[in-house]
């Protein structure tokens, strides 16, 4: 009896514990020091896709790139980040207009969290009534929070015309967003308002800029391989061959 007792208990306990992972809306992954991966999951097409962004823990405060997809996490990730680190966001930033990207920019702001994206970026996010950020980042550029450095760069027309990425360039971590897929990606996803014609070219100007970076964050796929460049670059040129 206390066997079978024991085996429906494991049973029991074995299947919430895989329902709560199968319904897991936010993970936070550890990338390295001070660096984590958050991932949300919205649905595209009748499936379900992961969203990664990224956020680095600095002395002055935690600085965030992109905000979740899904709706529901604005604050949890913000609980997260508080109850993991003790510390607060101060800053987000958005790398393009989409709303896997900039969905939680006006709840950020109201909290009180610096909110920034390009103007091209805003111009888009107010045509398509998106959410826009309340500073705008004119032209590339290198903002210093506490101990870390890091810059944005726009290198031209691809996944959106005004997608851009971050780079720290000490720790040699570049940041792609929706621009960078992953390297096991079968194709270059959601091209309603991309360049297919400038996308290669566009690519290889992230590559010439930082050509030796140890990690690269996709905004859609694994970030582990760090191949991705390399094969968005390859996608990008078999596409346009086939225009």
């Amino acid at each position: 009896m206390r066997t079978v007792l024991g085996t429906l208990i494991y049973i029991l306990v074995f299947t919430t514990l895989l329902g709560q992972t199968k319904e897991a809306r936010l993970e936070i992954s550890h990338l390295e020091g001070d660096f984590y991966i958050y991932t949300t999951y919205n649905t595209y097409k009748g499936t379900s896709v992961p969203a990664n962004g990224m956020y680095v823990v600095t002395n002055d405060g935690v600085v965030m790139f992109d905000t979740p997809w899904d709706t529901t996490q604005f604050q949890p990730l913000l609980d997260s980040i508080k109850l993991k680190h003790d510390k607060n966001v101060v800053m987000s930033i958005a790398t393009h207009w989409h709303s896997d990207k900039t969905a939680g920019l006006d709840y950020y702001r109201k909290k009180g969290i610096k909110t920034y994206t390009t103007t091209l970026t805003d111009k888009l996010s107010k045509v398509n009534k998106m959410n826009r950020a309340e500073y705008l980042i004119e032209k590339d550029t290198t903002f210093n929070v506490g101990q870390y450095s890091f810059e944005t760069y726009y290198p031209g027309e691809g996944h959106t015309i005004d997608n851009i990425v971050v780079s720290f360039n000490k720790e040699r971590i570049l940041y792609g967003g929706c621009l960078i897929k992953g390297a096991e990606a079968e194709d270059l996803g959601n091209l309603e308002d991309g360049n297919i014609k400038e996308y290669e070219a566009t690519l290889k100007k992230v590559h010439q800029r930082y050509p030796k970076p140890m990690y690269i964050i996709p905004a859609h796929s694994d970030w582990k391989n760090i191949n991705s460049l390399k094969h968005s670059i390859k996608m990008a040129r078999d596409l346009k061959k086939k225009e």
